[in-house]
């Protein structure tokens, strides 16, 4: 394994022939930002995650640098467990991660307060927050304390309808879990939430909510995954962020769709809410979710090499005219202010 000298010492780093592609003033800002990817995942291969997670020699060095080469000082790679024991299986997914970050302390930090992702880039670590992106596993109030006490630091409220809200909004419980989240320090997501209960958590929450993973409705029409303007205004005016997706159909409906199109949602959050609140939620590993589900129906960009999508955004962003502070703002520097915000310091 890599020794912690080495680590210390370590940065993301772009091959020469890769360099090419790319601005020196890319490089600079990826390498100096905290990046942070709200929905990003490790691997979409979860029988390789398994592998990692059951004997820590399956975790090589080289799967290591790939992750940090990518850029990236912290992933937030919540899923969504929506049937059978929803409880037990997210409990096995927290302490996984858990035994996962102790089998591998040189390489991986735990992200529980907002100076964590400050240590994680200086010490060349990746951090890993630990979410959910279905909050089911809340069954009953002290859940929610049980689960921060685990290293749960954000929880999706709802993936389809739940005992927490759907269609017709958020419920009485839902409201009683939210207030609970917002008093232990538990950021609230709201990304697959319906518009009535997107609307009612941004109203009942004492603290901001984020949208880790979603895009703009303005630009994909009838697309119920995505948020409407009026909820990405309200979410703002409360101190939230939004993570913009890197998945096909939430990106563009149809042709051909590509970084660029990702960017158009980036511009769209920022003319309609402000720098302050955008953000990224990529909602896909380094090799892209074709590779392992292979579908007839496509989920990724054209013309991408997701090992190396920061790169990409950063390199568009430079390209349309961003500062650096706002582009480092965007790639990271929001979410972490907006995490300070809700957890307990």
């Amino acid at each position: 394994m890599l020794h912690g000298a080495a680590l210390a010492l370590a940065a993301p780093m772009i091959r020469a022939k890769d360099a090419k592609a790319y601005s020196t003033r890319t490089i600079d800002l990826v390498q100096r930002a905290t990046v942070i990817d709200m929905l990003g995942l490790l691997t979409l291969n979860y029988r390789k995650l398994a592998a990692w997670e059951r004997d820590p020699a399956n975790f090589r060095d080289v799967d290591f640098l790939r992750l940090q080469n990518s850029g990236i000082t912290a992933f937030h790679p919540a899923v969504g467990f929506i049937e059978g024991d929803i409880y037990a299986q997210t409990y096995r997914d927290v302490t996984g991660w858990n035994s996962f970050i102790e089998r591998h302390p040189k390489q991986f930090l735990r992200i529980e307060k907002a100076r964590h992702f400050r240590q994680a880039k200086e010490s060349g670590a990746i951090g890993i927050l630990i979410g959910q992106q279905n909050s089911a596993h809340f069954r009953t109030i002290d859940d929610v304390d049980h689960f921060y006490k685990l290293g749960q630091r954000v929880s999706q409220l709802t993936y389809h309808s739940n005992r927490l809200g759907g269609n017709a909004g958020i419920s009485p419980y839902g409201v009683e879990i939210l207030q609970r989240m917002n008093t232990v320090g538990m950021t609230v997501d709201i990304s697959h939430c319906g518009d009535k209960t997107t609307l009612d958590a941004i109203e009942a929450s004492c603290k901001p909510v984020v949208v880790t993973h979603s895009n703009c409705r303005a630009l994909v029409p009838g697309m119920p995954r995505c948020k409407t303007d009026d909820a990405i205004r309200r979410m703002a005016k409360r101190g939230g962020v939004m993570g913009v997706t890197m998945v096909r159909g939430f990106v563009r409906s149809g042709g051909s769709v590509t970084v660029e199109h990702v960017l158009d949602h980036i511009d769209h959050v920022v003319k309609i809410a402000g720098i302050e609140h955008a953000g990224i939620g990529s909602d896909v590993d380094l090799d892209g979710r074709d590779v392992v589900l292979r579908p007839e129906r496509r989920f990724d960009l054209d013309g991408i090499d997701y090992a190396k999508k920061i790169y990409d955004i950063t390199e568009g962003l430079v390209k349309r005219k961003y500062s650096d502070r706002n582009i480092e703002l965007i790639l990271g520097g929001n979410f972490e202010r907006v995490l300070a915000q809700t957890w307990i310091a």
